[in-house]
């Protein structure tokens, strides 16, 4: 409204509430006209008739809109990418460790169940470790092959050390692992095995890859690329005001929303596909304490190729006949002379008992624990 003076001519109102305001802005006050001006040069801030603002003000106001929106929009997702990044952190840790200790279990439990076989031989194990950990970490590993040539090498190195006073060619090792289908020397170990370690890593893997998945995803959709129409509709609503001499005005709450859902409206049609990928990364996490518990299948695997090795030495005398059947009468290695002695300076029929004490956490928490905290981080995000 314009104020009258008593001679019916129009007097401009003043600028000073625009001036403090603007000047709170941290922007120059001597911007800013001290009386209103004509609104003729505005583009989006137009008032009937006269005006507050410059076009520069304008333009500045402009401006500060955008990095107004982009700073609510970083903020609003700065706990959501903060606790992506902290669960997958926690996560990788958790399964990396486990990796490790249950590599350090195996190899202390072998080097006093096997000692010198094992000490020969270590290098074959410390393989099919190194592979399960760059499998987990992304690595490009086929799991079926990296089995089946584990199996294939203890095979060799196992049937070689049983008996040696004879000396076994390459063309004959490639026989004995052409037949192992048949023979089964190690019973069914390395069938149940390597579905039950493969699924189990699959989880692991999958579940820690979302969480930095969920994380650049977080990120990304704050990044929000402003189309001029949503900048218009920013400036009108935040700073607009100014331009009319009424800085305190605030939006509606309804006028609010609908400008968020147009400047939005990309990252609205991303709302589906979000809650189902949270959905399936809670079903992963639920897997990871159930049928693909990771850590039970891992820690114990210490006594299933113990036991893997225990069946070939107590039928190691039938396999010996078949293995001859198939592949034919082996030399004799020079100087050495027939024996059966087991190779083994252990007990070869000592069994580790399962029920031994193994270690129950890794990073210093639980596969349990950890589900718990991705469930109620997953409710906070929904």
């Amino acid at each position: 409204m314009l104020s009258l003076s008593s001679g019916g001519d129009v007097k401009p109102r003043s600028c000073g509430e625009v001036r403090q305001a603007y000047h709170a802005l941290e922007y120059s006050i001597a911007d800013v006209p001290h009386q209103e001006i004509s609104a003729d040069p505005l583009r989006i801030c137009a008032p009937q008739g006269t005006t507050c603002c410059t076009a520069e003000m304008e333009d500045k106001l402009g401006l500060l809109s955008r990095h107004t929106f982009e700073d609510l929009m970083e903020s609003s997702s700065h706990n959501m990418r903060t606790s992506f990044f902290s669960k997958h952190r926690k996560f990788d840790e958790f399964f990396l460790e486990l990796l490790n200790n249950t590599e350090r279990s195996f190899s202390t439990m072998f080097q006093r169940t096997y000692g010198l076989f094992y000490r020969k031989n270590s290098e074959v194990f410390q393989e099919l470790f190194r592979e399960l950990k760059r499998y987990y970490t992304g690595g490009n590993v086929n799991m079926d092959e990296m089995f089946n040539d584990f199996w294939a090498r203890l095979l060799e190195r196992m049937f070689q050390m049983l008996h040696s006073q004879y000396r076994f060619s390459e063309d004959y090792l490639e026989c004995l692992n052409k037949y192992s289908e048949q023979l089964r020397p190690f019973g069914d170990t390395p069938m149940k095995l390597k579905p039950r370690v493969t699924k189990a890593l699959i989880a692991a893997r999958t579940f820690v890859q979302g969480l930095m998945v969920g994380r650049e995803v977080a990120s990304r959709v704050t990044k929000v690329n402003l189309p001029p129409a949503c900048s218009r509709a920013l400036t009108k609503m935040l700073f607009c005001p100014y331009c009319s001499g009424l800085p305190g005005l605030r939006p509606c709450n309804n006028y609010c929303l609908n400008v968020m859902r147009g400047c939005l409206a990309n990252q609205a049609d991303l709302d589906t596909e979000w809650n189902l990928f949270l959905d399936a990364m809670l079903l992963v996490a639920d897997r990871l304490v159930g049928p693909e518990n990771i850590q039970q299948i891992l820690q114990p695997i210490d006594i299933k190729i113990s036991d893997a090795i225990m069946n070939m030495q107590e039928k190691n005398f039938e396999l010996r006949n078949k293995v001859f059947q198939l592949c034919g009468q082996p030399n004799l290695a020079a100087g050495r002379v027939r024996s059966s002695r087991s190779v083994f300076d252990s007990n070869p029929r000592y069994r580790p008992a399962a029920s031994r004490a193994r270690p129950t956490s890794a990073a210093g928490t639980s596969l349990e624990h950890l589900r718990i905290v991705w469930r109620n981080m997953q409710h906070s995000v929904d």
